[in-house]
């Protein structure tokens, strides 16, 4: 079975910002260990039925644009930092991407017209800064059932431009029936699997609550002869985090540290040590550290939280 590369990727999913970013923003990727990020250009669509993608424009922030990208990963790389460039899809108003469906065959043609122009400009820029993974798509479940050989064509074309390893960024609840993975160098799963229903789940409820999905994820792997990736990883600061760990909602104000830390540290024991398991990028880290996360910030940030010490102490040991 093809194993993972011996050093884990130890990564941080990078959000774009409005602005530049220089040395401030990146030592804190670097003191946390961290050794790889994942730069995050953006394109859009107005809604679940519309084929057009906007991106790489003006009226975007300038990390979700190509030079954007490009600037972020220069800083990146002054500190050693590997990079995978991961562009992704924001429905209008935060639909879910993994229901992008289009309601006629001309429409569906668009958006492949559409998403090819739009992931092959980061390709293009992955091999321009000569990132080492590119990830082509990020939970597009329907899409990706809907297009099988639109899909299989497209990873064909990017090979033409990319020659660094690839990958997908499958949901965690999809990743089992995405049909590509043999022609991709890694099994990519944004990794929010319910682990736990308690309210602060201790880091033996959520490895019990692993065993399960880890045996479905090994076989997968097992399958197609890949290592796992985690695309990204991570669980709020609140009371419940591992229960449906996917949940954004501004809705849940509670504030719990210690579930967070329980859960982060849980996968980490259950998944760093495993030789068909490449690593993960932890969701989400921001480029001002020192004005994000801490004690009133219950967001998925591991930023000035404790978990943040927890991923410290995994990655510099790694």
């Amino acid at each position: 079975m093809s194993k993972a590369p011996s050093e884990k990727i130890n990564g941080v999913s990078f959000v774009a910002a409005r602005e530049a970013i220089e040395d401030r923003h990146t030592n804190p990727v670097v003191n946390v260990g961290a050794n790889y990020a994942a730069i995050m250009p953006f394109g859009f669509l107005k809604n679940l039925d519309h084929p057009e993608i906007i991106h790489n424009t003006d009226r975007q922030w300038f990390g979700e644009t190509r030079s954007g990208g490009k600037q972020y990963i220069e800083e990146l790389r002054k500190k050693n930092i590997k990079i995978m460039v991961k562009p992704q899809i924001w429905v209008w108003n935060g639909e879910f991407t993994g229901l992008i469906t289009m309601t006629n065959e001309e429409n569906w043609k668009d958006l492949e017209n559409s998403y090819t122009s739009f992931i092959m400009e980061y390709a293009e820029l992955a091999q321009e800064t000569k990132a080492e993974i590119l990830c082509i798509g990020t939970e597009l479940e329907n899409f990706v059932k809907a297009r099988p050989d639109y899909w299989h064509d497209l990873i064909t074309k990017i090979k033409t431009i990319y020659k660094g390893k690839l990958t997908y960024a499958a949901n965690w609840d999809e990743f089992k029936r995405t049909p590509f993975w043999g022609a991709l160098d890694f099994i990519g799963v944004d990794a929010y699997f319910p682990v736990s229903n308690n309210q602060t789940p201790s880091v033996a409820d959520c490895k019990a609550g692993w065993q399960a999905h880890k045996t479905v994820i090994k076989s997968v792997s097992e399958k197609y002869d890949r290592p796992v990736l985690f695309t990204e990883y991570g669980y709020r600061s609140v009371d419940f985090t591992g229960k449906e760990p996917w949940v954004s909602s501004r809705s849940m104000t509670s504030l719990n540290f210690d579930g967070q830390s329980n859960a982060t540290q849980a996968l980490f024991e259950e998944f760093w040590n495993e030789d068909w398991f490449a690593g993960g990028f932890i969701w989400k880290w921001f480029h001002a550290h020192d004005k994000v996360g801490g004690d009133k910030d219950n967001q998925f940030t591991p930023q000035n939280k404790p978990v943040e010490f927890v991923i410290q102490s995994f990655y510099k040991s790694k």
